[in-house]
């Protein structure tokens, strides 16, 4: 197990290894973050990150979080603001104290009661789907008799 911690001016940095699974937090009242982040595990905000995050595992944004970008994730769990264009592969979470304003694309959308969403939300596999044309409808009865043929 390594642990690093790097405290300057009230950011924290803290980094964690502990078998398969990396987790980086960014942490300060005060810290302001600007930039083009690239993070190939996990990171957890619980200060202020302004421009673009591609992360390679899950982005946690804490209560007191907030963060400003458009991101690249797999997995996103927000717990504080986020304002943005959000690209996630995986599963995105808005809690009950989560604030998310901007467009979502993901397999996976959770809302907790509380949560506040205000955009718009658009499904990556059907996206992929949308150039080759619209997809037939069928009712569930019809699909239904076409599998019990």
């Amino acid at each position: 197990m390594a642990f690093e911690v790097f405290d300057a001016t009230k950011m924290t940095t803290t980094t964690a290894t502990s078998g398969a699974a990396q987790l980086l937090s960014v942490m300060g009242a005060s810290a302001k973050l600007e930039g083009k982040f690239e993070i190939s595990d996990s990171i957890h905000v619980e200060c202020e990150v302004g421009g673009e995050m591609s992360v390679g595992g899950k982005l946690v944004i804490g209560q007191s979080g907030t963060v400003h970008a458009d991101v690249h994730t797999v997995d996103a769990v927000i717990m504080g603001q986020y304002e943005g264009n959000l690209v996630a592969t995986g599963d995105v979470e808005i809690t009950a104290t989560g604030r998310v304003t901007g467009n979502i694309e993901t397999d996976s959308l959770v809302i907790a009661k509380g949560g506040f969403f205000n955009g718009n939300v658009v499904k990556i596999r059907e996206s992929s789907g949308a150039a080759a044309g619209p997809r037939p409808l069928y009712s569930l009865d019809e699909r239904r008799l076409a599998a019990s043929r």
